[in-house]
């Protein structure tokens, strides 16, 4: 069972401790991805657990077994786990079929079982076809195939992925998620997955741990991480919020400038103003003139239509600004007074 521990894991860079006692268990089989801005210490963590930089306090264990502590770091090649990274790698005098089976050349499997493996897993990976090619006759997601069939057909115990969509357009972004996804189902190999795009990690995680200053900020599953942010920070990475700020008037209810708010989910600050999360797209406007708790009228500020939904600025009393999501059909233009209405379940108080 491969599953990989860090325990108290710890980098530093002159003073800067750029992985910071990190504790984190990948279970057996599992997709995590560590998600988070640049700097946060994500890909560092996973060069740590790949063998490349040996750690200054703590211990990566896989299946049990020690791997990296201060002093004694097993090297890169005797870990078994595959890397894939930013930029693709593929050897470009050789052709796609040269490409994948070059690991099993050099672990000297037998030619008959590296021919075997090569056409199994170009066929999981949908590149049968182009198995004579070179890489530079294919396109971006398709190398990106040829790099994923590449890692895997050596089989390994843990799966390694550095931001390996970065260089795709939007669109082959879109897709190569399911595909990433789609593998991971078929062959179940322990997977951690560093991204700083929030939506490739609620597409292909099991586990999302959201890294901040080389710190764990918060671990869970997708929908944890995104309905119950443990903190600000979180509410604001992932998938975009409004954050309000005032007292606490007791019974979950904040004060926010010009708007009582009930917050449905949370707990309220220990101390000084509460932080109240609310998604953009879980805000509702209506012309109906209505005031009172989680209610109050604004302006719309400006209006950008996005085919699918239309994404509002509003302007509320005492200078407060919201972003509001809502669906197409709800058109109103630039300076009309409308009303705002924050559901208490979609309001979230934040600890400070």
């Amino acid at each position: 069972m491969a599953s990989v521990e860090l325990k108290g894991l710890t980098k530093r860079y002159g003073a800067q401790a750029v992985v910071d006692r990190v504790d984190l268990t990948v279970e057996h089989g599992s997709l995590v991805c560590l998600l988070g801005p640049s700097g946060c210490g994500k890909t560092t963590t996973l060069r740590l657990i790949a063998g490349f930089v040996e750690p200054d306090g703590g211990e990566i264990a896989v299946a049990g077994r020690t791997l990296s502590a201060p002093g004694a770091v097993v090297p890169p090649e005797r870990r078994n786990m595959s890397m894939i990274f930013q930029s693709y790698a593929l050897w470009p005098h050789m052709t796609i079929a040269q490409n994948v089976g070059y690991g099993l050349s050099v672990r000297k499997v037998p030619r008959e079982e590296i021919g075997r493996r090569v056409e199994e897993i170009l066929g999981v990976a949908q590149m049968s076809r182009y198995a004579d090619r070179y890489p530079a006759e294919l396109s971006g997601g398709q190398q990106q195939r040829v790099a994923l069939a590449r890692a895997l057909v050596v089989k390994p115990e843990t799966l390694l992925l550095d931001e390996p969509l970065s260089n795709l357009d939007a669109n082959l972004r879109e897709e190569m998620r399911f595909e990433l996804r789609r593998l991971h189902d078929e062959y179940r190999y322990t997977t951690i997955y560093v991204t700083h795009d929030q939506q490739e990690a609620m597409t292909a995680a099991d586990r999302i741990v959201v890294m901040r200053e080389g710190r764990i900020e918060q671990a869970g599953a997708p929908t944890d991480i995104y309905e119950r942010p443990a903190t600000e920070f979180v509410a604001r990475f992932i998938g975009g919020t409004n954050i309000l700020r005032g007292p606490h008037l007791g019974d979950n209810v904040v004060r926010c400038g010009g708007i009582t708010i009930r917050c449905g989910q949370g707990a309220p600050a220990a101390s000084g103003d509460t932080a109240v999360s609310v998604r953009p797209q879980e805000i509702v406007l209506s012309e109906r003139a209505a005031e009172g708790v989680n209610r109050v009228r604004g302006v719309i500020e400006r209006q950008v239509y996005l085919g699918s939904s239309r994404d509002y600025l509003v302007r509320l009393p005492g200078d407060t600004a919201l972003r509001v999501i809502t669906p197409r059909e709800l058109d109103f233009a630039a300076g009309r007074e409308v009303t705002v209405e924050l559901p208490p379940a979609s309001c979230r108080a934040l600890p400070a």
